[in-house]
Order: C-alpha cells, then structure tokens, then sequence
C-alpha cells in the first residue's frame, strides 16, 4: 500500500488543458484549467502548438498539487490522458517538435486516405486495426509530415525525430528526454498498430512509408514509464498512467465487465462498450479498438463515434443565436409535448459511425408555421438520443442474440449535466441511464490508472467499488412512441443522404 494516497492527473484535450489532484476514494480535491489557442492555417487543416501544451501541463500541475493543499512529495504518482490521434513530431536531439501538432479533426489528408482505398488496403487496415481508413487516426497525418516537412523522412530514417500522440510528446518531456513510449490505447488510434499482436504492423508502415525508428514503444495503461524531474513539480513524481480520453472516460466509468458501455457527450459523442479478451470485428461500420491493457493483457471494445452532440447546441448559441446559453435548453425542451414532427440531422461536418459519410451535410426537416425555438432546439437534443441508438443498434447487431450490452448506460460529459436529455436517452434506448457522481470521469480514469501502479488501489475491483451512481434515468417511454420517433429519424437520416448532399 502506498503511504502517499494523491493522484495528480494531467487531462489533454482538444480545446483546453487540466490538471486535476484525486485522493484514495476517487474524489477530486483541486483542479486547474487553461484553454489555448486553436490554428486553422487553411480550410480543414488544424493545429495546436506542441510547446503551449507543454507550458500549460506544468503550470495546470503545479497549480492543482498547490490548489489541494498538498506538498508535492505527498502525490504518488502522475497519470495523463489525451486528446487521440493528434500528431506530434519533433527532434531527438533537443526535443523541438519540427511541425505544429496535426489535430484529430485535421482533414489534409483526405486525397491520401482515398488512394489507400482506392489501392485496395481497405481489408488490411480494418484486419489488423480494427479501424477503417480515414484522416481521423494518426497514420496519415504522420506520413504527411514525414514527406512535407523538408528534411524529416531521411532524418526519421536515421533515427533523428521521434513520433508520438500528445501523451507521448508530453512524456518525453516529462522524463527529460529520457523516455519515448506510448500506451496501448494510443497505439491503436494510429492506424499501424496491431492491435491483435499487439505491435506496429510492418505492412502498414511499408504502405504509408514510415520508418520503424520513429515510432515510440508500446507500454501497458498502467505501467513505471518514466520519473519526472524534481524541479517540474516540487518532487520526482513516478508516471504510472497513461491512456487516450475515451479509453480512459471507460477506466473513469469503470466498465470492466464484458457488455458494460459508456458514452461520453462532449462537442461529439463516443461510445464504448466492453468486449473483454475478444477483439470483436465490427459487420456494422464501428472501430475495434483496445479498451485498457494491464499486465501485457489487453481487453478490447467496440467503438461507435458521432461527430456531433454538443456541437449542435453550440451552433443553437452561436451560429442560430436562439439561445444565450446551453443551460437555457433544458427549461425549452420541457415546455413543449414534442417537436411537431421537427428533425434535425446535424450532420455538419458529415456523419459518422454507423454511416461514416463524409459528403452528407446537417438538413432541418418537418419544418411548419407553427414550428418555433423550442421546438428546433428540443431537436437538437433529441437528435443527440437518436444518433446514440443508431450506435447501441449497430453494437448489439455486432455481439449478436443474447451477448447485448449489459444492465444500463453509463454517461459522462458536459451535455449530461442537462436531466431531460439523459431522460430522452433512457427513453429512446429503453435502458436505464446511469450519470455517476463524479463527473470528471475521463481525469479519473487516468488516476485510476496510475493510481494501480502505485498501490494507492489495489485492482479494477477496487475501483469498480469507488464508483457511484450520482442519477439513475428509467425508461418511460412507450414502445409504440420509441418506435414512431426512431422511424421518422431514420427516414431523415436517408434524406439528408440523398441527391443534395452530394
């Protein structure tokens, strides 16, 4: 048992960095947050700067160990999780990334993920990935820096430049240059991880053309990767912790049992259900990917994504401005019986799992004299409901009769702050819905993680007892009323793909 019982979690995301300090029972004691700044050098391209994630990661922790009255030697140890698939390359010899980071939502690389289909490399990548070929996952973004920034192929051929996701660069500055490794998790965001040996697959690395030498070594979730130097945070810290956001919101939710899923609603939406040892292959166009690995074991789960959940309340404040806020959505929504037969497709930026259509483009349909605000952003929220069951269908179709996920869904994010749209998702699934006490689940996860390493807990069952259900959401809708919304959701969906979204 470790005498010192903190956590220190650093939470990467896509907008804004964290830092939270957690004690034994899973608790948050202190948190300290920073957003920065977003690029967007052409249409579709996005980027971070690696060095202002790194600057805000020792600031964010020195800030959160101060903020929960601690000394930092009474922190045992560090766990990260991390925005997934954002591409970081940089020098060995000195640690300077040579290129700003490549964002996950970067899409550059759409000709070159259309020539890897086009070639025929559509079976290989969803063989040993468990992933379809898109600009999402780190792959192509990797071999575009490799063949556009001047000199960085024959410098990566000779061992020069290291790659990594964002966990990845932070960990090397974090142990002084010392350590260049990832985690499992990460790994099989990248598009040239096996995720069934459990290693970087040669084929992949030869079609895209990446040397070997620049890629990191794949470590376990829980694992010693590195000690940090005294100076970062007052005290060495051990790194025992690392994987990526919804992997860890998984480990946060403790889903680790087979059949166990959670959803995360955050700008998009992203779901994953527990499929134990077996990596199951998805029939219905959703990710295979690895879950957590502890003790050179990986357990795996389906993955469905959405790229829109509460973006589209965003869009309601911003763009429509019907809203001042998103909490104002909650009180509309309840005002009104129904939306008069309104459906919204946000398909904006296309859509994705199951339908993984990038040409379709968010539509408003059943529109009426009498259609109002309420009824637009009430929706907005439902359609959130819809994409979901769109996603539990497609995973109880991929695990078969009588292998369903199992007991309730599990949800985190800042959109299930709002109680009627947690009730419409128990409503339109017909499953319980379950929000947990503490929200913070994906920084938990990371603490969880590093905290396993360190003996401040002691096993996944351990940390499946410091989870508590904060709400509990019970279906009240009628079959015959879930069956009527669906159906005229589905046939929305089939317009919006039709002819004008080509």
């Amino acid at each position: 048992m470790a005498t010192n019982q903190h956590v220190l979690a650093i939470d990467q995301g896509t907008t804004s960095t964290r830092a939270i300090v957690f004690d034994r029972s899973g608790e948050p004691l202190a948190s300290s947050q920073r957003e920065f700044e977003q690029h967007y050098p052409k249409p579709g391209w996005v980027e971070h700067d690696p060095e202002t994630i790194w600057r805000d990661t020792v600031e964010l922790g020195r800030e959160a160990i101060a903020g929960a009255g601690l000394e930092p030697d009474a922190v045992a140890a560090l766990g990260i999780t991390n925005q997934r698939e954002t591409v970081v390359l940089w020098e060995r010899a000195t640690g300077k990334p040579v290129h700003r980071a490549i964002v996950w939502q970067d899409r550059r690389t759409a000709e070159l993920c259309r020539r890897l289909s086009a070639d025929g490399h559509d079976a290989l990548v969803r063989e040993r990935t468990g992933l379809v070929i898109d600009p999402y996952f780190s792959a192509s973004k990797l071999a575009w820096l490799l063949d556009q920034v001047d000199g960085a192929h024959p410098a990566a051929q000779r061992g020069e430049l290291a790659f990594g996701t964002v966990d990845s660069f932070l960990l090397w500055r974090l142990s002084g240059g010392k350590v260049h490794a990832t985690d499992a998790t990460n790994a099989s965001r990248t598009m040239l991880f096996d995720i069934h040996r459990q290693d970087w697959d040669d084929d992949l690395l030869r079609v895209l053309g990446i040397p070997r030498a620049v890629l990191p070594e794949v470590m376990d979730s829980s694992a010693r990767f590195a000690t940090t130097p005294a100076e970062l945070f007052g005290a060495s810290l051990p790194v025992t912790g690392i994987a990526g956001d919804q992997q860890a919101a998984t480990v946060g939710q403790a889903c680790f049992q087979p059949g166990m899923v959670k959803s995360t609603y955050g700008t998009g939406c992203f779901a994953l259900l527990n499929t134990g040892e077996a990596a199951v292959p998805s029939q219905n166009r959703l990710l295979t990917t690895v879950a957590y690995r502890l003790d050179g074991k990986p357990t795996y789960a389906i993955e469905g994504s959405i790229f829109v959940a509460g973006a589209a309340v965003q869009w309601l404040r911003d763009g429509l401005k019907l809203i001042g806020q998103a909490g104002e959505t909650e009180p509309l929504a309840a005002g009104i019986h129904d939306t008069g037969g309104v459906y919204l497709v946000p398909a904006f930026v296309g859509l994705g799992a199951p339908h993984w259509d990038p040409d379709a483009r968010g539509a408003l349909f059943g529109l009426t004299r009498n259609t109002g605000i309420p009824q637009i952003v009430r929706a907005a929220l439902e359609s959130v409901g819809y994409q979901t069951r769109d996603l539990m269908m497609a995973m109880q179709a991929d695990l078969g009769e009588g292998r369903g996920a199992a007991g309730a869904l599990r949800v985190d994010g800042g959109m299930v702050a709002n109680d009627w749209v947690c009730q419409f998702l128990a409503d339109i699934l017909d499953v319980p819905v379950e929000r947990p006490a503490v929200t913070e689940t994906t920084a938990l996860g990371a603490a969880f993680l590093a905290g396993l390493q360190v003996g401040v807990y002691d096993s996944l069952d351990a940390l499946a007892r410091t989870w508590r259900c904060g709400r509990r959401f019970e279906p009240q809708m009628s079959e015959a009323d879930r069956h009527r919304l669906y159906g005229g959701w589905l046939e929305a969906v089939r317009r919006t793909r039709g002819p004008l979204s080509q």
